[in-house]
């Protein structure tokens, strides 16, 4: 006995003709209704349901295809992340020793530039005192010179109105006198 004939016994009364003579014609359309769709079901799970197995494996297999190519995928973006974070870390690190090297870089040119301008600074000090000095050394020869021109020129004019043989002769004399008198030491 099929599945369709043990659904279409339980639907008919026990005590009905149908059940006593075999198959007949139903009046009643309540009793039909259920009757044709256990009928229907009983065919649709009997022939369809290898068919329904295979679509839902199909699909499982699909599915289960599915979330392995996801986790394959989020394993690959994980691996990738956690490169991506080291390399983010190593040039973290690398600009951080750049900075340092930078700031202490830095540092000394700006020692090295301090000390050069204390230098400079000096040299030109130096170099103005020694200005100074030249310029006032020039200066003082220059008012020499000029002081002594003067002078040479009164004493020009002095002995030039004075100058007559009588005094020309008492210098001479007095000049004689000295060094007669002068005795190496």
């Amino acid at each position: 006995m099929q599945l369709q004939d043990l659904v279409l016994l339980t639907a008919l009364p026990e005590n009905s003709e149908a059940a006593q003579e075999g198959l007949g014609f139903n009046g009643n359309i309540l009793e039909t209704n259920i009757v044709n769709l256990s009928v229907v079901i009983g065919i649709v799970v009997s022939f369809g349901g290898d068919a329904l197995r295979s679509l839902l494996e199909n699909r499982r297999q699909r599915i289960l295809a599915t979330l392995e190519q996801a986790n394959q995928r989020a394993q690959e973006a994980k691996q990738r992340l956690e490169e991506a974070t080291s390399q983010l870390e190593f040039a973290q690190k690398r600009a951080e020793e750049i900075r340092q090297q930078g700031k202490a870089a830095a540092g000394k040119e700006r020692s090295s530039l301090l000390a050069r301008t204390e230098e400079d600074g000096l040299r030109l000090e130096t170099a103005k005192d020694e200005t100074l000095a030249l310029q006032q050394q020039r200066a003082v020869a220059q008012v020499s010179q000029r002081a002594i021109q003067l002078a040479l020129g009164r004493v020009r004019d002095k002995l030039a109105s004075r100058l007559d043989p009588t005094f020309h002769q008492s210098v001479n004399s007095f000049n004689i006198v000295l060094f007669t008198n002068y005795k190496p030491g």
